[in-house]
């Protein structure tokens, strides 16, 4: 696919600078973009290269002043970065919207009903009674199972599996291995020290606008739904237990993880590797340090914790801050103390001479 640059700029809103024909069919670094592909500065620390790029197209701020002569084609935009992402945004979707109809050999259920302009690839199953919704996009090995719904524009990479009654909603991507609907972690120990698993009859409910990465895993509830609100995004390798509610724009880094039953309110922020107990709450607009280990709930949003057993951020670089200077703190007292001591001999001679 070829575009000139007031095509893209089109896209973008930009303004031109320089030959308005100027041809991209690729995306490339600008430090190492060539002849035909589209690139963009939004770092300062990367200008020199907009001097030496081969990129026949490049996007760049609307505030950058120019030190020497470019011989790319500029487009000028408020945010290079957000301008950007919306271009490979609308580059993925013209290559997703290629892919139509259904691929053999693969299962769909009699019972199963499919929208306009579907993709279902190879070695792909889905349940009885299902509903994939218009332009879905189902890659090859992806499982759904029984009174599954899937919204419209959402995408299923290879692999990703979907258990039975569970719900997609519109434009939801998941990547590759992720597991939708899992049975929740759930057994009751019994007289013998033995373990009895409690049945998980709930299902997950993942709302519009949400992306989930590779390898993740959603458990299904015991009862009821766990649930993941719209716009919310997950990165790879997360686990998210049985009646988890994830707010509506959270943001969750690798290899979090959150217990059961716990609410996490909207637009937190969890660095990687994180954990968070079950059965507490996170107020709105948290932030949770990357493997900070959470287990009380955190009831005043903007909250901003770090550590194991995370506690407040602003006091825990104090506390950082300190422990580095206690070398020198000690080395401070062991003098005043010696001080104090010599203080206290001249006084008891004093007294002793009197």
């Amino acid at each position: 696919m070829m575009f000139t640059a007031s095509q893209i700029a089109v896209l973008i809103k930009g303004q031109i600078e320089g030959n308005p024909e100027s041809l991209a069919n690729s995306f490339g670094r600008i430090e190492e973009a060539q002849q035909g592909q589209l690139a963009f500065l939004a770092n300062p620390k990367y200008e020199e290269y907009l001097y030496i790029t081969n990129a026949s197209v490049v996007i760049i701020s609307d505030k950058l002043e120019l030190k020497q002569p470019v011989a790319s084609t500029l487009i000028r935009v408020p945010d290079p970065y957000s301008a950007f992402a919306s271009l490979l945004h609308y580059y993925q979707e013209l290559k997703t919207q290629q892919l139509q109809g259904v691929e053999e050999p693969c299962f769909i259920s009699p019972t199963a009903k499919k929208g306009e302009n579907v993709f279902i690839g190879a070695f792909a199953y889905i349940g009885e009674v299902s509903e994939i919704g218009n332009n879905v996009k189902i890659f090859p090995g992806v499982y759904i199972g029984n009174n599954v719904k899937i919204g419209d524009n959402s995408l299923l990479h290879p692999g990703v599996k979907i258990y039975h009654d569970c719900i997609i909603g519109k434009n939801v991507t998941i990547h590759a291995g992720t597991v939708i609907g899992g049975d929740g972690f759930g057994f009751a120990p019994q007289p013998d020290g033995s373990f009895k698993k409690v049945p998980q009859i709930g299902n997950v409910i993942i709302e519009e606008n949400v992306e989930i990465g590779s390898n993740a895993t959603i458990d299904r509830a015991t009862i009821g739904s766990t649930i993941i609100r719209a716009g919310a995004k997950l990165d790879n390798l997360i686990q998210i237990a049985h009646n988890v509610e994830v707010g509506t724009n959270t943001v969750i880094a690798a290899q979090a993880g959150v217990s059961g039953s716990t609410k996490i309110g909207n637009n937190v922020m969890i660095g990687g590797q994180a954990g968070v107990v079950g059965h507490i709450q996170i107020a709105d607009y948290s932030k949770i340090n990357a493997q900070s280990g959470v287990s009380k709930s955190i009831k005043i949003p903007k909250s901003a914790v770090t550590g194991s057993p995370a506690f407040d951020y602003t006091s825990a670089l104090r506390s950082q801050a300190l422990s580095r200077n206690l070398p020198e703190m000690e080395k401070r007292i062991t003098e005043l103390e010696n001080q104090l001591k010599l203080l206290l001999e001249e006084r008891l001679n004093a007294a002793h001479l009197h």
